[in-house]
């Protein structure tokens, strides 16, 4: 029988790094939902889809296939067989994804993928809605969260050490808006499960997040 771990929290929070090596010390397999959705997001923006179109939107994800293959312990991820891992971390991206995710038929082509492999799998999955409505019978919920200030700030770190020019109040206010956007869609809205251990990483260190996760899983395994 599988055990499955659901990690929920908003944007920026570090919930793909610490899931990720989590997952590894777990020896579990890491299901990083938010890059699935980003790949679709990514698949909407090359063909300039009008996502409020219900049709054009229809059309479009039907013609897109998203599939994660693990080489040598790291996700890949895939969008009609190509490699789109690397693409799809962008601002343009995040915010189609953001927009594009609150829609039911995009949710509806990702779910049942990601629900059949924790049935299969011993799994550490994240995202916005994971311990709500992807795996609400996840054996264990953590919510992982951290302040705007704090998100941002890693944030501006990430995109100054690739050289990328930005600015950190348009980044905090851009993940506010993220944040109100998430919380308030009618569409599986970010909220914590009832039955969820808050993680406030604000003052934390990668490690000490990880550790803290691994000391969970232990528990409740």
């Amino acid at each position: 029988m599988s055990f499955n771990i659901a990690i929920d929290g908003p944007a920026g929070a570090g919930k793909s790094t610490v899931a990720r090596l989590a997952a590894e010390k777990l020896h579990f397999i890491y299901v990083d939902t938010g890059a699935m959705y980003r790949a679709i997001a990514l698949g909407l923006l090359r063909g300039s889809t009008d996502i409020e179109d219900a049709s054009a939107l229809a059309d479009a994800l039907g013609k897109m296939e998203v599939s994660i293959c693990h080489v040598d312990g790291t996700q890949h991820v895939y969008l009609n067989g190509e490699d789109v891992s690397g693409l799809i971390r962008t601002e343009q991206v995040s915010d189609m994804t953001s927009r594009s995710s609150a829609k039911p038929e995009v949710r509806k082509k990702l779910t049942s993928l990601q629900r059949n492999l924790a049935a299969r799998e011993n799994v550490l999955m994240d995202g916005r809605d994971i311990g709500t409505m992807i795996l609400p019978d996840a054996d264990l919920k953590i919510f992982l969260t951290a302040s705007v200030a704090t998100r941002a700030e890693r944030r501006f770190l990430e995109l100054t050490e690739k050289g990328e020019p930005c600015s950190l109040e348009e980044i905090a206010a851009d993940i506010a808006e993220r944040d109100y956007r998430d919380e308030h869609r009618e569409i599986a809205p970010l909220r914590q499960a009832q039955d969820a251990i808050p993680l406030d990483t604000s003052d934390m260190t990668i490690e000490e997040v990880v550790e803290a996760i691994l000391t969970l899983a232990r528990e409740h395994m």
